[in-house]
């Protein structure tokens, strides 16, 4: 007897010693959904460690601020405090230059990127396509809206905003929208694949740039916690979206002017190890060959100055000018 409660309480003293890693996320089904896959699949690598997760909630109501980056900021401010040590963000939310101090310590696998059409429940089993003349879509997307209306000319795009949850409540409690326009990979890690009707491919409408993929924010210079994360690296996903993010970069897009992307992975070798960073649009993969890296960038480089060359730039001027205006 007495030797049982020795071992636990060795147990338990080693239990009490176990580092500890803090991962902030914000206070959102979707948000902490997300950050519980991640840090499951740390839970499995490493047993020998305990995570904590700590929610993040803004005093301002996001009604009233307008821009879900200021959550991201708010996450920013708290690894800055050394209050957490790694952040969950959905990669698409992240830009492409961070603040002085931070980087994309990983990038994990990718969901399905693509965007996806829920409909009203009298318009179950419609497409976009065959959605009466003038239904009003609900989308808080220029990216999406701008592709749609002109794909979708009988169709009328109309603002929502809320979380995923708000959103369909607008959707199925009042009578103003036919559709709305979601992310299929929040509708999936929601587990509510049953709600899509229709799956939008890039010749409907491409998707923004690291759409579906999650990224873990972490301090540039704690080197423990970027090893740590760093094994998370999907290589596939990691260079798509280093690409996407050069290109968006070059672009000098945003969420608030229609930037739309599809990539696709062809084999290559690259049989570099990996180098010393720095940075590459805010990521940081040691463990993913530099080559291949830097031949993601330049890509996402080359079709973003060919764009512009085609006049590009007029077009994201008077988009944002819109968008400003609004």
């Amino acid at each position: 007897m007495s030797g049982n409660g020795d071992e636990a309480a060795t147990a338990e003293e080693n239990s009490s010693k176990m580092r500890v890693i803090r991962v902030g996320t914000r206070k959102s089904q979707l948000a902490r959904i997300q950050t519980d896959s991640v840090v499951a699949t740390l839970k499995t690598l490493y047993p020998g460690l305990q995570f904590e997760i700590r929610d993040k909630i803004l005093d301002t109501a996001l009604s009233k601020i307008g821009e879900k980056s200021l959550f991201t900021k708010e996450l920013e401010h708290a690894l800055e405090r050394n209050e957490v040590d790694l952040v969950v963000h959905s990669l698409k939310d992240l830009p492409t230059v961070l603040p002085p101090g931070f980087t994309i310590g990983a990038i994990c696998k990718r969901e399905s990127p693509y965007d996806a059409v829920v409909f009203h429940p009298k318009f179950v089993g419609k497409t976009l396509e065959t959605l009466p003349e003038k239904s009003v879509v609900g989308t808080s997307s220029l990216r999406r809206a701008a592709q749609l209306q002109r794909k979708f000319p009988h169709l009328e795009f109309k603002s929502i905003r809320g979380n995923l949850n708000t959103r369909l409540r607008k959707l199925d409690e009042l009578q103003e929208f036919s559709a709305i326009i979601l992310a299929a990979a929040g509708l999936q890690r929601m587990g509510w694949q049953n709600r899509v009707g229709q799956i939008l491919h890039p010749e409907e409408c491409m998707y923004a740039v690291g759409q579906g993929a999650l990224g873990v924010e972490v301090r540039a210079k704690d080197q423990d916690i970027l090893d740590l994360v760093g094994v998370l690296h999907d290589p596939e996903t990691l260079l798509r979206c280093i690409a996407e993010r050069a290109f968006l970069r070059h672009l000098e897009g945003g969420c608030s002017v229609p930037v739309a992307v599809h990539t696709a992975m062809k084999d290559g070798q690259h049989e570099d190890g990996p180098e010393d960073d720095p940075q590459l649009v805010g990521i940081t993969a040691r463990n993913i060959p530099r080559r291949a890296q830097l031949a993601a960038e330049s890509l996402g480089i080359s079709l973003a100055t060919l764009l512009l060359n085609k006049g590009a730039k007029n077009i994201l001027d008077v988009a944002r000018q819109l968008n400003d205006a609004h």
